[in-house]
């Protein structure tokens, strides 16, 4: 028997297992498709000679992660890769605002959209370099991060203050048009605030932006040397060293509860594994409460809220083997990992409109990655390993364009929205389509059905959106990844703080459940200790 059954072989279980491990635990992980990693894979079906991410591709979180750092997953193979920039935002009339490792050549960039602005922008980064070791205690740690929240706290009193606190909270637009005085900076803003599902003019979108900005500005977008599932197999094979068992092909059809608490899993074809001290669930908060735990089992306010739960945007995606590098307009694009597609900000926010109507858009908001830029592993010399995705509504109500898109996305439908989006890619770069090999269309049942989590290709585990974070989230009062059943807990991106691939969900569940299995009396004395130390420590500062 195991002391935890963790469900789910995405980033997040393969973390959350990873630590129980080095705790001494053993630990199962049951994973239903037929390979581990979730939203972190890749192949080579578009061509066998081009490696193709299948969901994700740019890692800034996962660089930034203390989670992932800890794990020193160098030594079980990975190694990153940078493009030379990390984003592009080009635009028809031939400028291009870009984000550079380097400051000084994000600030030149914008420079030429407004002068000025890249002093703009290092102020904006001065405030990151100040808050930035506090921001991240308080991402990557359960909520309420008390001790990082309370640093943080005291930093914001010195860089601002409220006033501060309410650039952050500002609509990504508003933000945008205090900070700038031309569009450069405000379509980094914008568009790093839309790989979440927030509207430009969504409250608190700006601080997103800032933040998904800062963390390209500091680690980059970088990539995992030979493609992202490289990343899932260092996380495996570390796994594996400490002794910890992956299943693959398994599908987990219930969580068993004895007596108000998770004793063990029951898989689809009717195997029980018994979990000793915990179950750990790397599944979606609607899967969790919807399926695997029977009503029973929960609190009648749990499937009330439940009700209310919102997904984030679905997703379109259209994976290419390209002849050649992208003919962009613009070459400083040539040279960056992501490039957004969207000609201004009023465009980002017509794009958002039409989703918030339940309309396919007609011009499409594209992120386009450049793999083989970021990683020359991925494709033959002078080709280009590359991808696109858009969002679309969870629900399709009508079509923007002319094309009479109805959300049904089979066949026909995921070909002209594929050919929409290249489209919307010719807009700035003429030429693209001729350079394409071959072309993979990834339409929101298709990655739903390669990732159960992704639901409609919602890739954020719910929406980013102010009311479904925090203490918000998975919903209102929880934030934490204990759940209403003992010996359960949430280790997806569900939980805080949600989406990306950090490992942090899966750690903060981890860590969870060590603690509800330390021995009586244990907690009492880690705290006392605690105390004293910290007692200590201002004596001796006073000295």
């Amino acid at each position: 028997m195991p002391d935890a059954v963790v469900i789910g072989a995405g980033p997040n279980g393969l973390v959350a297992a990873n630590l129980l491990a080095d705790a001494g635990w053993s630990v199962e992980v049951l994973e239903e498709q037929p390979e581990p990693g979730g939203a972190v894979r890749h192949d080579r079906g578009v061509d066998p000679a081009f490696v193709n991410d299948l969901f994700s591709s740019f890692y800034p979180l996962a660089a930034a992660s203390p989670v992932l750092s800890g794990l020193r997953l160098g030594d079980h193979g990975l190694r990153w890769s940078h493009a030379p920039h990390v984003l592009a935002h080009p635009l028809s009339d031939g400028r291009c605002a870009v984000l550079d490792r380097d400051l000084d050549a994000t600030a030149a960039s914008l420079d030429v959209f407004h002068t000025g602005d890249g002093d703009a922008w290092r102020r904006l980064h001065g405030v990151w370099d100040r808050l930035r070791p506090d921001i991240l205690g308080a991402l990557f740690t359960p909520f309420p991060p008390v001790k990082a929240g309370a640093r943080l706290a005291l930093r914001l009193r010195g860089a601002g203050g409220l006033r501060l606190a309410r650039t952050l909270l500002l609509p990504v637009r508003r933000m945008g048009d205090e900070e700038f005085g031309g569009e450069g900076g405000r379509l980094l803003l914008a568009g790093n605030a839309l790989h979440a599902d927030l509207a430009p003019e969504a409250a608190g979108s700006g601080g997103f932006g800032w933040l998904m900005s800062m963390l390209g500005q500091t680690y980059g977008f970088p990539v995992p040397v030979g493609g992202a599932g490289a990343l899932t197999a260092a996380l495996v094979h570390r796994l594996r060293a400490r002794g910890g068992a992956l299943r693959c092909g398994v599908r987990a059809d219930r969580v068993v509860v004895r007596g108000g608490r998770a004793v063990g899993v029951r898989t689809a074809d009717g195997e029980a594994v018994p979990a000793r001290r915990a179950v750990l669930a790397d599944v979606s908060v609607p899967a969790l409460y919807g399926h695997l735990v029977e009503p029973e089992h929960l609190p009648a306010q749990t499937l009330a809220d439940l009700k209310r739960f919102q997904w984030d945007f679905a997703t379109f995606k259209v994976d290419w083997a390209l002849d050649g590098p992208v003919p962009w307009a613009s070459e400083q694009a040539a040279r960056a990992g992501t490039v957004h597609l969207a000609d201004g900000l009023d465009e980002l926010t017509r794009f958002a409109a039409q989703i918030a109507m339940g309309r396919v858009p007609d011009r499409p908001f594209a992120l386009f990655g450049q793999m083989t830029t970021a990683d020359a592993t991925r494709s033959p010399r002078g080709t280009e390993s590359a991808w696109a995705y858009t969002h679309v509504p969870q629900e399709v109500r009508a079509d923007a364009g002319d094309e009479g898109l109805t959300g049904a996305w089979d066949e026909k439908e995921q070909q002209i929205m594929a050919d929409r989006v290249e489209r919307q890619v010719e807009r700035f770069a003429p030429g693209f389509r001729g350079l394409i090999r071959a072309r993979r269309v990834l339409g929101p049942p298709t990655l739903e059905e390669l990732d159960a989590n992704l639901l409609g290709g919602a890739i954020n585990g719910g929406t980013t959106a102010l009311h479904q974070q925090l203490v918000f989230r998975p919903t209102p009062g929880a934030g934490r990844p204990e759940t209403p059943v003992r010996g359960l807990f949430l280790a997806s991106a569900g939980a805080h703080p949600g989406g990306g691939v950090h490992g942090a969900p899966g750690a903060n569940a981890a860590r969870a459940a060590l603690r509800r299995n330390l021995p009586p009396g244990l907690p009492r004395l880690q705290r006392a200790l605690a105390q004293r130390d910290r007692t200590g420590d201002r004596t001796h500062t006073a000295r």
